[in-house]
């Protein structure tokens, strides 16, 4: 079983930039590949960001927050990231990160993902 912490989120103000982590304990090796989505009262979840294995995978990102946003991972720590700049009030929203054992080729599928954080809320003020 694995278990996903998310931490980062908070207060922030539109224009600011936030980083997201996820932490994973439990088994997870350098072939898991990572997502972050998120959902605002009312709206379905949206996909924001996904990134293959470590050996070749890419990094892909939802349309919303491309060129705004970047996720990485460090093995090592179990770790995943989300920075995200030039935040938005629309990017206000509880923030969840997923992993999975198995590769894919779609990355935006939510019902793809094995094990999910309980999510962070990212909220931005004017």
């Amino acid at each position: 079983q694995v278990h996903l912490v998310e931490s980062g989120g908070g207060l922030v103000q539109a224009g600011g930039s936030l980083r997201l982590s996820c932490t994973a304990s439990g088994y997870t090796t350098s072939r898991y590949e990572w997502g972050w989505f998120r959902q605002a009262p009312g709206k379905e979840r949206e996909f924001v960001a996904a990134i293959g294995w470590s050996g070749g995978g890419h990094n892909y990102y939802g349309g919303s927050v491309k060129g705004r946003g970047f996720i990485s991972r460090d093995d090592a720590k179990n770790t995943v990231y989300l920075e995200m700049n030039s935040l938005k009030l629309e990017d206000t929203a509880v923030y969840y990160c997923a992993t999975r054992a198995t590769s894919y080729a779609t990355y935006d599928a939510w019902g793809l993902y094995d094990y999910w954080g309980q999510g962070t809320q990212v909220t931005v003020s004017s």
